[in-house]
């Protein structure tokens, strides 16, 4: 194949320069869109995510912008030869742009070394790539390596060689170290030219500073990683704030079964909501628990934030309930202890919450709330939301006293608990309404485990965007 930076050889004509021009207008037009969706982006924060779809960004822009340049190249035809170069610009007229150091052109320059003669010939933008003085000779291929960095030396010297010996084309990259001290790294794509004898005459080949592609690169590499870091802990705190809560909610799939002496007085069962779009477990919690007196703990709660530090929080919360109402703790006080709770706790917290406590032999609910959705009482094929005492959010307020409430209620009676998120995007009277539109279907329902089976049917699609918990309890005798 001829020399395109032969001295003595004409000038090739432009290709096909209508169709080249079409290509450049489709680069550009392409380049200025995928500009404007990166513009449109949030710019890279501390999410991975969005700094890894930045780094992709930038890339394709740096390679749009090489392509831009070498359809111009490839439209305007081969460079002039060097010794055409060495004069100074004339007066008045502007430095060719291949040679000033921020053009997209003086990324790519070319070479020729002719084995008969050990002559040389670079084109100007490949001084300005390698850092060479233009003013002093080309550099043969013994001298090339010295400008190369030394563990990079083996694999230039084996692209050359299998280029002379076996007219194997070059394509490979290698790393130099210019004057400066600065380190670029050049991609060289190359073939040997044959003489009349068929044998090699010469080497040519093109070199193309790749320096800020090679560093997107890295970019977006080392994102990808840290997204996929990201992921991974992301996983393993999710799976850990899951498997705690497992550990300490009661079972939710099936009835509640408490291990009660005689008649249950309660049927009992529960179900938690996950959310569609959250990836981590968060703070909502149900319980229901069998006290020494022979009363029953009924319970929900929501802690604010999501992950393995709330659900820490929630389990020490928990704990705290069922200890205060062993103990004989009524409601009120015991939301009252609790407030003391998170206010004296090194992590912050607000936290809303329901407590109840059934006694079975007067069939009466003594219950308290902290800015939390009231209980729902169903009887008779109706339903309506229980009137709730005094009380503010967990942690809102010190010093906070939260009053108590008495329900009495009747053999058949449904009582059902729930936390906040059941209707995604709108507040607690959006739930309460659809929860008491459901009165006829609860009403009727021969269990609480088909209670929950059909809130579940009437909130359980997808969209969701918070964890969310039922409790549903019957009074069987």
């Amino acid at each position: 194949m001829p020399s395109p930076v032969s001295a003595d050889r004409p000038a090739a004509q432009p290709p096909g320069r209508g169709s080249v021009e079409a290509l450049i207008t489709q680069a550009r037009r392409l380049k200025g869109d995928v500009d404007a969706v990166r513009r449109d982006t949030r710019s890279a924060g501390s999410d991975p995510q969005e700094r890894w779809q930045r780094a992709l960004y930038d890339l394709a822009l740096h390679q749009l912008d090489d392509i831009d340049a070498h359809l111009a190249q490839l439209r305007d035809g081969p460079p002039p030869a060097p010794a055409a170069r060495s004069a100074a610009p004339a007066a008045g007229r502007p430095e060719p742009a291949a040679a000033q150091g921020g053009s997209l052109l003086s990324r790519v320059g070319s070479a020729e070394w002719h084995l008969l003669t050990d002559e040389a010939i670079w084109s100007a933008e490949l001084y300005q790539i390698l850092g060479v003085d233009p003013a002093g000779p080309a550099l043969t291929l013994d001298e090339l390596p010295g400008l190369v960095l030394e563990e990079d030396r083996p694999g230039l010297t084996a692209m050359v060689t299998d280029c002379l010996v076996d007219a194997r084309p070059i394509d490979g990259e290698f790393r130099v170290v210019r004057p400066d001290g600065s380190t670029r790294t050049v991609h060289m794509m190359g073939e040997p030219v044959l003489g009349a004898d068929g044998g090699t005459a010469s080497m040519w080949a093109v070199l193309r500073d790749v320096s800020e592609l090679r560093r997107c690169r890295r970019t977006v590499h080392e994102t990808r990683d840290s997204l996929h870091r990201h992921r991974r802990e992301e996983q393993t705190e999710h799976r850990i704030a899951a498997e705690l809560q497992e550990a300490v909610l009661p079972p939710w799939r099936g009835s509640l079964r408490l291990p009660h002496q005689g008649p249950a007085p309660l049927d009992l069962a529960a179900h938690r909501l996950p959310a569609a779009t959250a990836p981590l477990i968060s703070g909502d919690w149900y319980d229901a628990l069998e006290l020494s007196d022979g009363h029953t703990l009924l319970s929900v709660g929501d802690l604010t934030g999501q992950g393995v530090t709330v659900a820490s929080g929630m389990a020490t919360l928990l704990g705290a309930v069922r200890g205060m109402a062993m103990a004989g703790t009524e409601p009120g006080r015991l939301l009252t202890l609790l407030n003391q709770l998170l206010d004296t706790a090194v992590q912050p917290a607000l936290g809303s919450a329901v407590c109840c406590r059934y006694r079975p032999e007067t069939r009466t609910l003594l219950w308290a709330q902290a800015g939390h959705p009231a209980p729902l009482l169903f009887r008779d094929g109706t339903g309506c939301v229980l009137n709730a005492p005094d009380g503010v959010l967990l942690g809102a307020s010190s010093g906070a006293v939260y009053g108590q409430s008495v329900v009495a209620l009747h053999p058949g009676d449904l009582l059902l608990l729930h936390t906040d998120g059941l209707v995604s995007g709108h507040g607690r009277t959006a739930a309460v309404d659809r929860l008491l539109g459901l009165a006829p279907r609860l009403c009727a329902a021969h269990t609480a485990q088909d209670c929950v089976r059909t809130v579940v049917e009437e909130f359980g699609g997808a969209g969701r965007e918070d964890d969310t918990c039922v409790l549903v309890a019957k009074v069987t005798a």
